[in-house]
C-alpha cells in the first residue's frame, strides 16, 4: 500500500473513533428529600389532639376587639384596667350615637389620645343618617391629613336596616331601602377616598346577620340588605361587616344551655358569607362582626346575661370558634358601660366583669395558628405559636361539670408549662406551673377557659 493511501485510511479511522465517542454521562443529582406530608390527626373520643407541624395561618391582630363612645368614660380608677386589658382594636363611636350625632375634634382628640395608651389601633365611623358625603370627606381629612393620626379602617353609618322604623318613628321618612342606602353609601366612599386614597372601608354594617337566609334582615321590597350591598359595592368594600347578638329570641334572657348551643352558629355563617362574597363580587374579601355579645338589651344578672361568668365562657368559645374561621376583626359590645348601661362591658363602675379575662387570656395566645381538634364533648382546644416560639393551647369547657379528658402533644413538646385559668373559683391574674402527666390526662373544672403555654 502507498503511503498516500495508507495516511487516507488512518485518517478514515481516527475521524470515526472520535465521532463515536460517547461523552461520560453525568453524575446523577444528588437525591432530594421530598417533604413529607403530615396528616393532621383525627382525635380518639374524649382526647384532645394538637399537631404543630400543621400550620393553619396568621392569626389577625384586630381578633381582640371592643367599642367605645363620647356617650360613656371608662372611670379614672379604672384606667389602669382599659390600658392593660388586651383589646387590640377599638371601633368609635360605637352603636347608633354616630348616626345621631356630629363627632367633633375634640372628642376625636381625646379617643386617639386614649387607644395609643391602650396599644390599641382605631376604626371610626362617619356619620350616615342625616350626614352628608362631604361631612365625611371632612373628617378623613381632620383625622389622617391635618392631625396624621393614620386610622386606617373606616365605615359608614351603624345598621341602616333599622332606619326606616327609626326614621318613620321620627316622622322623617315613609322608607329607607336597599338601593337609597347603597347610593348614598358609595357617594360617602368616594368622597371619603378622594381625600385618603389609603383608607380601607368596612360595611354595610347590617344588624342581625346569620348563616339563615330567610331571616337575614330585608327592606321594605324584601331585598337582602347583605346581598343587595355586595352587588352594588363589592367593587369598593374592603371588610365586610355585620352585627350579632343573638338574644333575647323571644324571652328576655338566655341560659346557660342556650349560650352554649349558640357557639355552633359560627362555623355556618362564616361559610355562608364567604359564599355570597365570592359569588357576588368574585372577590375574597375578609369579614369583621364590628359588634357581637350574648343581648342587644340590658339583661343583667342573671346566670347567662352579658355580665355573668358563662358569659365569659361564650366569649372564649365564640373568639376561638372565629379565629378558626379566620375573621379579620372582632369587636365585643363593649369596652365599659356602668349603672343603667347594662352589663355588656368589660369594665364596669369600680370592677371588671369576667368576660375581661378572656381577653387576658388571648392576649398571651400567639400570632400563628396550629392544628387542633377535639374529641371530647363540650369541650373545645385551640392552638397557636408565638412569637417567642411558645405552644398554647387554650381549652374550654362548655359544660356545667368537671371534665376529663387528655391532651396529644407533639413528642417534641416540653411536658412543663404555666397554666392560666378562668373558672368559677379563679381569675387569671397568675398563671401556677404544670405538668403535663405522660397519658396527657386534664382535669377541667366546669364551665372554665384554660391557657397552657409550653415554653419554647
Amino acid at each position: 500500500m502507498n503511503r498516500p493511501l495508507f495516511a487516507l485510511i488512518l485518517s478514515l479511522f481516527t475521524f470515526w473513533g472520535v465521532a463515536c465517542r460517547q461523552p461520560a454521562a453525568p453524575a446523577p443529582p444528588a437525591a432530594t428529600a421530598v417533604p413529607t406530608a403530615v396528616i393532621a390527626p383525627t382525635p380518639a373520643p374524649g382526647t384532645l389532639v394538637v399537631e404543630t407541624a400543621v400550620a393553619e395561618g396568621a392569626i389577625s391582630p384586630y381578633l381582640l376587639g371592643s367599642n367605645y363612645g363620647p356617650w360613656v368614660a371608662v372611670p379614672v380608677d379604672m384606667l389602669p384596667a382599659a390600658f392593660n386589658s388586651g383589646v387590640t382594636v377599638v371601633r368609635f363611636p360605637g352603636g347608633a350615637w354616630g348616626d345621631r350625632n356630629d363627632l367633633k375634634p375634640y372628642q376625636i382628640d381625646y379617643f386617639m389620645d386614649f387607644v395609643r395608651q391602650m396599644g390599641a389601633a382605631a376604626t371610626i365611623s362617619v356619620r350616615l343618617r342625616e350626614g352628608t358625603p362631604e361631612q365625611a370627606a371632612e373628617l378623613v381629612r381632620y383625622v389622617n391629613i391635618e392631625k396624621q393620626y393614620g386610622v386606617e379602617y373606616w365605615s359608614i353609618g351603624n345598621e341602616p336596616t333599622l332606619f326606616a322604623a327609626e326614621l318613620q318613628t321620627l316622622g322623617k321618612a315613609d322608607d329607607y331601602d336597599t338601593a337609597q342606602f347603597n347610593q348614598e353609601w358609595r357617594a360617602f366612599a368616594t368622597a371619603m377616598k378622594a381625600v385618603d386614597p389609603t383608607i380601607k372601608l368596612l360595611g354595610p354594617e347590617v344588624h342581625q346577620f346569620t348563616y339563615n337566609e330567610a331571616t337575614n334582615p330585608k327592606d321594605s321590597s324584601g331585598r337582602d340588605w347583605m346581598i343587595e350591598f355586595l352587588k352594588a359595592n363589592g367593587d369598593m368594600v374592603d371588610v365586610v361587616t355585620f352585627h350579632r347578638y343573638p338574644f333575647p329570641a323571644g324571652q328576655n334572657s338566655a341560659t346557660i344551655a342556650d349560650l352554649r348551643a349558640q357557639t355552633g352558629e359560627w362555623a355556618k355563617t362564616m361559610a355562608y358569607l364567604r359564599g355570597l362574597i365570592q359569588e357576588l363580587t368574585g372577590r375574597n374579601i375578609p369579614i369583621a362582626i364590628t359588634e357581637v355579645n350574648t343581648h342587644w338589651n340590658q339583661a343583667v344578672g342573671g346566670e347567662a346575661t352579658p355580665d355573668s361568668h358563662y358569659n365569659a365562657i361564650w366569649l372564649a368559645e365564640t373568639l376561638g370558634q372565629l379565629l378558626r374561621q379566620d375573621v379579620f376583626m372582632v369587636n365585643h359590645w363593649m369596652l365599659t358601660s356602668q349603672g343603667g348601661q347594662g352589663g355588656w362591658g368589660l369594665i364596669g363602675r369600680g370592677e371588671v366583669r369576667p368576660s375581661y379575662y378572656v381577653y387576658q387570656l388571648y392576649s398571651q395566645f400567639g400570632t400563628e395558628r396550629v392544628y387542633a381538634e377535639s374529641g371530647t364533648a363540650d369541650v373545645s382546644v385551640y392552638a397557636a405559636r408565638r412569637a417567642d416560639g411558645a405552644l398554647t393551647v387554650m381549652v374550654v369547657n362548655l359544660a356545667d361539670s368537671e371534665q376529663q379528658t387528655s391532651l396529644q402533644l407533639p413528642p417534641e413538646i416540653p411536658a412543663q408549662a404555666e397554666l392560666w385559668r378562668l373558672d368559677q373559683a379563679q381569675t387569671p391574674e397568675t398563671a401556677v406551673p404544670f405538668t403535663l402527666p405522660d397519658d396527657g390526662r386534664l382535669m377541667l373544672p366546669a364551665q372554665s377557659v384554660s391557657l397552657f403555654v409550653f415554653a419554647p
